[in-house]
């Protein structure tokens, strides 16, 4: 039978909000540690009957720290915190196959799975940040296509991990005193080129069966990778074309691997700022961008691209050739999808300042044209749904909670409540 295609809306959280200087506007400024307001938010995306809550996360001081609130906790202790003030939501959470080891992983995830009640992902990265090189005891970052040879292994041993128990393992017969039938418990003994891990592993199976897995990245090895393995990936894709030929182009690497490419959901980021017209919108947005220092935010999006700001005028266009010669330890894929919508757009540098360079499309309106520029995408195939930022948090949020989700309930193409318990059920997956 087919399913009915439904909507999908994740929250990507910062504590302050996805603006860095949102903070600053807020009548008590959060603070990195405050799990209050953590739980805050969560519970209004519960409101919202949002598929997810999602937190990013790098083992490094974040170099915007000086400028604003970051997250610092770790994020698997903080939703399993969440798990506890919530009931239906799922709970993302980012962990590296660079710096991590598998069994923790795997440990790590199962143990969440269990606490949320079936509510747990993985959000797989292989980590761009060079700072966190350092933090363990490597003077550089592994090179790209080293990352991702080894994320391929690394995925393999954790999902071994988590079918080394058969779900009915766990007997606790009284009368025979047998607690867990080992012949439905087996090692992995797994030996690869990186990873030798006997196994099993020391949790039993899980109330999803294992965690979903999600996973971030638009380079060729990504998209690969996310082909073979995730259920979801975050993209950031800025133009309606590019997000069109990407979802083709993930699916048909689906294919090719013998997968179902409607398991594979495509969730581009998205930054709305909702005001009761459009007009309000902006005047939101705008109050916000004058508080930021332009020369800052003008020397980060030359390093984006790996440039000195001189050779990138505050109020000239982009070249179409920045890209030529890439050299930056930045993420590429932000850079390309910048620079292609700012191309498309006429925008110079300046320009671009106000539309979240370096992260993800911007769309500042009155709910319904935000509900229809959701709807659109959607309906036009280049997204499953979206990982949504949020300029302030909570109030980004709450609007569009209370404002644009019913819209998108009218429609017909998001939930009104949720249907199920587990996250893979929010997301129609197996």
């Amino acid at each position: 039978m087919t399913r009915i295609r439904q909507l999908h809306l994740n929250a990507n959280i910062v504590p302050g909000g996805r603006h860095p200087v949102a903070w600053r506007k807020q009548e008590s400024s959060p603070r990195p540690d405050d799990i209050g307001h953590l739980v805050h938010i969560a519970r209004a995306a519960e409101r919202g009957t949002f598929d997810a809550i999602f937190f990013a996360d790098q083992a490094a001081l974040d170099p915007l720290a000086p400028h604003r609130p970051w997250n610092a906790l770790d994020p698997t202790l903080v939703l399993a915190a969440l798990a506890r003030e919530t009931t239906h939501l799922g709970l993302v959470a980012t962990a590296s196959t660079t710096f991590e080891h598998p069994y923790t992983v795997a440990r790590r995830f199962a143990s969440l799975d269990h606490i949320s009640k079936g509510r747990a992902a993985w959000n797989i990265v292989t980590t761009h940040h060079a700072g966190v090189a350092g933090n363990y005891g490597l003077e550089t970052l592994p090179r790209h296509d080293l990352r991702y040879e080894r994320a391929h292994e690394f995925i393999e041993v954790v999902r071994k991990l988590w079918r080394s128990w058969d779900d009915d393992a766990l007997v606790a017969d009284r009368e025979s005193g047998r607690y867990v039938d080992m012949t439905k418990v087996r090692t992995i003994d797994h030996t690869g080129d990186i990873f030798r891990v006997r196994g099993p592993l020391n949790v039993p199976r899980t109330p999803q069966g294992e965690p979903v897995l999600f996973q971030a990245g638009d380079s060729d090895e990504s998209r690969t990778l996310g082909a073979r393995f995730a259920d979801a990936l975050f993209t950031v894709q800025r133009t309606f074309a590019d997000a069109q030929a990407f979802r083709r182009d993930v699916h048909t690497r689906a294919v090719r691997r013998g997968r179902d490419p409607s398991r594979l959901l495509v969730l581009p980021g998205l930054l709305p700022v909702v005001g009761a017209t459009q007009e309000d919108a902006w005047r939101r947005k705008r109050e916000l961008d004058d508080l930021l220092d332009i020369d800052r935010e003008h020397a980060r999006i030359a390093a984006l691209f790996g440039l000195d700001k001189a050779r990138l005028p505050l109020d000239g266009k982009f070249p179409a050739d920045l890209l030529d010669g890439w050299s930056s330890t930045q993420t590429k894929g932000f850079a390309e999808n910048l620079l292609r919508e700012a191309c498309k757009e006429g925008w110079t540098v300046r320009d671009t300042i106000n539309r979240n360079p370096g992260g993800h499309r911007v769309i500042a309106g009155a709910p319904e044209q935000i509900a229809d520029d959701i709807a659109g995408w959607f309906e036009g195939h280049a997204a499953d749904g979206f990982n949504l930022n949020f300029d302030s948090y909570p109030s980004g949020l709450e609007a569009f909670v209370e404002h644009v989700v019913p819209l998108l309930r009218r429609k017909g193409i998001f939930r009104r409540d949720y249907e199920g318990v587990t996250l893979r059920a929010h997301l129609g997956l197996e």
